[in-house]
Formats: C-alpha cells, structure tokens, sequence
C-alpha cells in the first residue's frame, strides 16, 4: 500500500498589500506552521492552497 503525498503552497497579502506566493512547496503541517508565521508578522489573506509537485500557486488578485 502506497501512501499519497500532498504538496501545498501559500498564497498572502504582505504588509504593503503586495500579493504574494510561495516559491516551493510544503507538507500540510509546514503549511501551516509556515501561515501561522505570516499572520503573526501582519500578512492578510493567508490562504494555504494545494500545488503538484514543480507547480507554484497563483498570486491572489
């Protein structure tokens, strides 16, 4: 039995409400240590989202 394994990007509105994206990939739980430390340095609309493997998440709007 094989176990699948998910990639996830990030996707935030820095402080000067520039948008933003993640550049590699993270597991489900570095996501989320990693969207925690965005919020706490004033980041909005942090959104955790899934990528393949090699594909970066788009930049919010």
């Amino acid at each position: 039995m094989t176990t699948a394994t998910h990639h996830y990007g990030l996707t935030w509105t820095d402080r000067d409400g520039v948008p933003q994206a993640s550049a590699g990939a993270y597991a489900k739980p570095a996501a989320k240590r990693r969207r925690k430390a965005l919020k706490e340095t004033g980041c909005t609309r942090v959104e955790i989202v899934p990528v393949k493997p090699g594909e970066l998440p788009e930049l919010p709007a």
